[in-house]
């Protein structure tokens, strides 16, 4: 059995032993709630990677401002984050440098307010994108 369905096995068998306990909390759609500043900080890394990944801009872009925060739990955790993001003067093949300056440029600045809908299971590791849209803010 490969390591990574082994965990998932082992979650699901957790989450199940939980729920029959009678300890299984849901709560009533997004709340807003803060995150911890470690599942913050790897949601967020997640989410503009993800979106410089399928953009088609030239230059990667970067959050500038979290403007908003809210969270589901279910089997994981569903945020709805909205975020302002910016272009940025590095270009999207180089992205591994992550302090990359926002662009000065008139011509090449530009910011979007993006909505994401992120599922986590943060205790894995795991995250999965399942919505997001961006406008020009």
């Amino acid at each position: 059995m490969r390591v990574g369905s082994w965990k998932k096995s082992l979650f699901l068998a957790a989450l199940v032993l939980v729920a029959k306990l009678g300890h299984f909390q849901r709560w009533e759609g997004f709340q807003e709630k803060p995150m911890s500043k470690q599942n913050m900080n790897a949601t967020l890394s997640f989410l503009i990677q993800r979106y410089n990944n399928v953009s088609n801009d030239t230059y990667s872009f970067q959050i500038e401002k979290l403007l908003r925060t809210q969270m589901q739990l279910t089997t994981g955790v569903e945020y709805m984050i909205t975020v302002k993001i910016s272009r940025t003067t590095c270009k999207r093949q180089n992205m591994k440098n992550h302090s990359c300056p926002l662009q000065s440029k008139k011509k090449l600045k530009k910011s979007l307010i993006c909505d994401f809908l992120i599922y986590t299971v943060p205790w894995m590791n795991y995250y999965q994108l399942w919505n997001n849209s961006c406008q020009e803010g």
